[in-house]
C-alpha cells in the first residue's frame, strides 16, 4: 500500500499520543491510578459533551487532592515513570523524519507527560492540555486547556499553515473516538489499537483505515514516504 499511487506522498503525520506513541490508554488515567481515584463517570459525562475539558480537568484535579494535599510536581513525573513507549514508536519517528516528514503529536493528555515524550522522540512539534502550578511548585485546583480534545483539526490547520505543509499529506493517527477530529478534510486518519468499543464502532462508521496492533510500525504499510 505505501507505494500506491493513489496515495499522496506522505509529508506530515500528526500522531495522538495516549494509546498511540505510549503503552497508556491516557496520562490522566495514570494519574487516577497513581492515586487510587476513578474518574469513569465523569468521563463518560465528558464524551456525550455533558461537561467541558475545563470542567473534566478540574474534576480530576480535585478527586486527587482529595487523596492529597498538596501534589507537588515532582510527585507527578514520578507517578509516569512506568510509563512505556509503544512498541516501535522510535523506529516509526525516525523513519519518518529520515524521510522528510514533519512528525508533530496533538494531545489532549498531560504536559508534563507529553513534553518528555516529545523530547524522548526528537518530534518536530508538540501541543497538550496540562497543569497549573502554585508559586511553590504545588499542583493548582485548575488546568490549563489548550485544545478541545474534539477539536484537534483546528489545532492540525494552524500546524500546517504554520510550516507551509499541505493538507493532502498529512496523515493523523489516533486510538479514539475523539481523535477522529484530527481528520480534516483533504487528510488522511488512521485509526491505531482502538480499545475502546465505542472508539471501534466509531472508526468502523467513519470507513477510514484501521490497525489492529501494539506495534506503531504496523502503520508504515499504510504510508507513501517515496
Amino acid at each position: 500500500m505505501s507505494n500506491s499511487p493513489e496515495i499522496p506522498l506522505t509529508k506530515c503525520v500528526v500522531f495522538d499520543c495516549d494509546g498511540v506513541l505510549v503503552d497508556a490508554v491516557s496520562s490522566w488515567r495514570t494519574l487516577h491510578d497513581h492515586f487510587g481515584t476513578d474518574n469513569s463517570l465523569h468521563l463518560q459525562r465528558f464524551i456525550r459533551g455533558e461537561i467541558t475539558d475545563v470542567e473534566f480537568m478540574r474534576s480530576d484535579i480535585q478527586m486527587w487532592k482529595a487523596v492529597q494535599d498538596p501534589i507537588f510536581r515532582d510527585e507527578l513525573f514520578r507517578a509516569y515513570s512506568g510509563v512505556k513507549l509503544m512498541d516501535g514508536a522510535r523506529e516509526v519517528v525516525e523513519e519518518l523524519q529520515q524521510n522528510g516528514v514533519f512528525v508533530a503529536i496533538v494531545s489532549a493528555g498531560v504536559d508534563l507527560f507529553v513534553s518528555s515524550i516529545a523530547a524522548m522522540l526528537k518530534v518536530d512539534d508538540w501541543i497538550a492540555n496540562g497543569f497549573v502550578f502554585n508559586d511553590d511548585d504545588s499542583l493548582s485546583d485548575e488546568g490549563v486547556c489548550r485544545l478541545h480534545a474534539t477539536g484537534k483539526g483546528e489545532v492540525i490547520h494552524r500546524l500546517l499553515k504554520m510550516n507551509d505543509l499541505d493538507v493532502g499529506g498529512c496523515v493523523s493517527v489516533g486510538d479514539s473516538e475523539m481523535d477522529l477530529s484530527m481528520h480534516v478534510d483533504g487528510s488522511r486518519f488512521i485509526g491505531f489499537n482502538p480499545t475502546r468499543d465505542t472508539s471501534i464502532e466509531a472508526f468502523n462508521s467513519a470507513d477510514i483505515e484501521v490497525v489492529h496492533s501494539k506495534d506503531l510500525r504496523d502503520i508504515l504499510p499504510h504510508l507513501r514516504l517515496k
